[in-house]
């Protein structure tokens, strides 16, 4: 089986350019999927720091606001940077603002890793969700 052919078997067929119009999300629904991807993230890392604190012992806890700091102040710098992208590049994303400044296949790299963190975002979410709800039964 030749790869197109094992491409299309996983995958499935290409999506129609003409249909892409029907498919795009509106700037409510967009922020509300894509944002979902830092908070989650913001919130797992002060879970995972609390677990190693306390695994540390109760002296490592008093670190725990200066590591609630420094989590902050990586959102901030985060932050920045985001602003700074969506004031030049309003009807683009990760993709485009590769594209322009890297070309076309940094461009893809950043569309795939992009891709897989989203992925990867959902399955920690449903994970730790089916953790929470057998947990309290």
């Amino acid at each position: 089986m030749a790869f197109p052919d094992l491409k299309r078997v996983l995958i499935g067929d290409p999506f129609p350019s003409s249909l892409e119009v029907h498919e795009r999300l509106d700037k409510v629904r967009a922020l509300a999927i894509f944002a979902s991807n830092s908070i989650s993230s913001n919130a797992y890392a002060i879970k995972a720091n609390m677990s190693v604190l306390i695994i540390l012992g109760s002296d490592a806890l008093s670190l725990t606001l200066p590591l609630g700091m420094a989590v902050a102040s990586l959102v901030l710098t985060v932050v920045f940077p985001y602003v700074q992208i969506i004031l030049h590049y309003p009807s683009g994303g990760t993709y485009i603002v590769a594209k322009d400044n890297l070309g076309r296949l940094p461009s893809l790299l950043a569309a795939a890793v992009l891709l897989t963190d989203y992925v990867l975002t959902v399955s920690i979410s449903v994970s730790a969700s089916v953790r929470a709800i057998t947990k309290t039964l």
